[in-house]
């Protein structure tokens, strides 16, 4: 996945304050290398989705959260549990149903006999990456109980704010719209997730790879078996989120960005554009990508990679344009080629 390691354009050089010392260049090297292996190791299980376990990383990196989006059966939750067991960190699902509660998520006060006294029982949400499944099953009151944890890392049980472990992560899973029985996330919940990626079905070839394998008596339930070993851990992620921290942004890249967001507040199809919140996230990302291809400053075209996974799920789009049949993926691309690149 690595790219070659070209010398940064004038203008792109690390900040000044920002130099990395030998011990750090080396341990960025290996904790790269680290999380690049955690894609291969994901492979022995899913086919063909390389864009989300990508996402992921980026993600982790980034101290952000995920949101997979695709139909039943094309492995959402398998690429998760399979990330999980390669990073060697600690997860937790949860079933997003429609009669789940919020405590069921956070944890909740429970009476100790014993003690004669209220006890903490904490929620799956403790943990260092969840698993929220098919999100968009359960209604907004408990999609909401989220909120919290995702932005301020901690959750607020009877007014006592409790810290949740580090890392920690949401990957949540969702159907499309579409489908009978969803509550489609609202605005302020879908600016909480970092990157929003779609999993297509597979192709033909993809897919005969997945049937092969459970021909060869693959088993999804069974990790071990298909040989899942970790291959990067917390300290990897560690080292890993403080090098991106480093990667150096041009004045000139900061305004592609900048100048990206507020093209979209302009678009005439759109009735919400990117926020300030946004662009920082397309930041982040771009420096996370940046980073897992061996370079130490962000580029255009790392903008652009990461462009609409990091901001399509921001936008809203008119009645009146939807409508019209008109999607966000193309009012984005139309709004990212209307900004001069940088050179």
């Amino acid at each position: 996945m690595t790219d070659p390691m070209p010398q940064p354009p004038v203008g792109q050089q690390p900040p000044v304050g920002q130099q990395p010392s030998a011990d750090a260049d080396s341990q960025s090297d290996r904790a790269r290398q680290a999380l690049l292996a955690v894609r291969s190791e994901v492979g022995k299980a899913v086919v063909g989705q390389d864009a989300a376990v990508s996402g992921i990383i980026i993600c982790l990196l980034s101290r952000g959260h995920i949101l997979l989006e695709g139909v039943p059966g094309v492995a959402k939750t398998l690429l998760v549990r399979t990330l999980a067991k390669a990073l060697a960190i600690d997860t937790k699902r949860v079933q997003f149903t429609p009669d789940l509660m919020p405590g069921d998520i956070t944890g909740s006060l429970i009476f100790d006999a014993k003690t004669s006294d209220f006890a903490f029982r904490e929620g799956p949400v403790f943990t260092n990456l969840l698993l929220a499944d098919e999100i968009n099953r359960t209604p907004p009151k408990t999609q909401a109980s989220l909120l919290e944890a995702m932005e301020e890392r901690q959750v607020s049980v009877e007014g006592r704010a409790r810290l949740l472990p580090q890392p920690f992560m949401v990957a949540a899973t969702q159907n499309p719209v579409e489908y009978d029985g969803t509550y489609p996330l609202p605005e302020a919940q879908l600016d909480r997730f970092l990157l929003k990626v779609v999993l297509q079905v597979p192709g033909r070839d993809d897919e005969l790879e997945v049937v092969q394998r459970h021909a060869r008596g693959f088993d999804p339930r069974d990790l071990d078996a298909a040989g899942i070993r970790a291959v990067a851990g917390p300290d990897d992620l560690t080292a890993g989120v403080e090098a991106v921290k480093r990667v150096g942004v041009a004045p000139e890249v900061a305004g592609y960005i900048v100048d990206i967001a507020r093209a979209t507040r302009g678009a005439p199809s759109l009735s919400l554009g990117v926020s300030p919140r946004g662009a920082t996230a397309l930041l982040a990302t771009a420096r996370a990508w940046a980073w897992m291809n061996g370079r130490a400053f962000v580029t255009p075209d790392d903008v652009k990679a990461l462009a609409q996974a990091t901001l399509a799920h921001r936008l809203t789009l008119r009645p009146e344009a939807e409508l019209e049949g008109v999607n966000v993926a193309s009012v984005l691309a139309s709004s990212i080629g209307s900004v001069p690149v940088p050179r």
